[in-house]
């Protein structure tokens, strides 16, 4: 499972030109699976993006988390995360987890992560366009690999 994670000062994410998530400050994370992906590596992730210190203190220092802020998430299904483009210029989705899983995957991320603070969501699968007013700007890959052996 990979996580972008980006702060953010005020995000969006439209379908056919209606925004269905918006957020204020907060950070907006692009999140893919991969195959062998389970609950497991969920759990490690949303604690990760919970408590990541990246949001300013006192003293302009990142030492605060989300949480500290009570600041929002707009999170975004990102079955990109796992391109792969070693072989030639057309990229390869073949780690990509398959759509069927990964959405059971992203609404169980996404649920877990509502019960600490609040989730906007773009929709699986769409076409979407996303407008990131990105803050620092502060972009950090967060990625929690598989240990199941039947990947």
């Amino acid at each position: 499972m990979r996580i972008l994670v980006q702060r953010s000062l005020e995000s969006s994410v439209s379908v056919n030109n209606k925004i269905i998530g918006k957020i204020e400050n907060g950070l907006v994370l692009f999140v893919g699976f991969t195959l062998g992906d389970s609950e497991k590596e969920i759990d490690y992730l949303i604690n990760k993006v919970l408590n990541l210190r990246i949001f300013d203190d006192e003293n302009g220092v990142m030492n605060k988390s989300i949480l500290d802020v009570n600041g929002e998430i707009l999170s975004v299904s990102q079955f990109t995360l796992y391109a792969d483009t070693k072989k030639g210029n057309r990229p390869s989705y073949v780690k990509a987890l398959d759509s069927i899983k990964a959405k059971k995957l992203y609404k169980i991320f996404n649920e877990r992560l509502s019960n600490y603070v609040k989730v906007e969501t773009g929709e699986f699968g769409a076409d979407m366009l996303v407008n990131i007013g990105n803050d620092g700007p502060i972009t950090i890959a967060l990625e929690k690999e598989c240990t199941d052996d039947k990947k």
